[in-house]
């Protein structure tokens, strides 16, 4: 080969790197895209005050490893904080989509045996964090209080 076709040989799989690299996600970590709703899908059952229950999504069915949810603001100071729910899986775990707050999830199980998800607070800010093998994601969140009563601030 020639100097010329050996420099263009080179020239086009320098352009197909730099293709590769800037314009596909081949190498890019692989995220986990979570959403979160709260509906009261059954009105009659919901008993005084309780909020609604909170539902996890993801993009994709995923076998989960790892499910944990911690308060935002103390896991900004301290990324050691105790999660308010941790789940583990060691292997085969079932593959889901959507899984409510505090509840089994097959083949999961506590980290620390018999613990049980923690209550969530109104107007707190939460951050979940969930790993399918060494796809992971993050998601902060953040269940609404109810509104005050209108009748209890009238005053005359």
């Amino acid at each position: 080969m020639s100097k010329k076709n050996v420099l263009l040989v080179v020239f086009a799989v320098a352009l197909a790197a730099v293709y590769a690299i800037w314009f596909t996600d081949w190498f890019k970590p692989k995220t986990i895209h979570i959403f979160h709703t709260s509906r009261n899908l059954r009105p009659r059952l919901q008993l005084g005050n309780a909020m609604p229950p909170l539902t996890f999504g993801l993009d994709h069915a995923y076998k989960l490893t790892e499910i944990k949810v911690v308060p935002l603001a103390e896991f900004q100071t301290n990324a050691h904080v105790l999660p308010l729910w941790h789940l583990i899986s060691d292997s085969n775990s079932v593959p889901v989509k959507l899984f409510p707050y505090g509840l089994r999830i097959g083949h999961m199980r506590p980290a620390v045996a018999g613990k049980r998800a923690d209550p969530l607070q109104t107007n707190v800010a939460y951050r979940i964090f969930i790993s399918a093998g060494k796809t992971k994601g993050q998601h902060d969140f953040e269940l609404g209080g109810k509104l005050p009563d209108a009748t209890n601030s009238a005053s005359n």
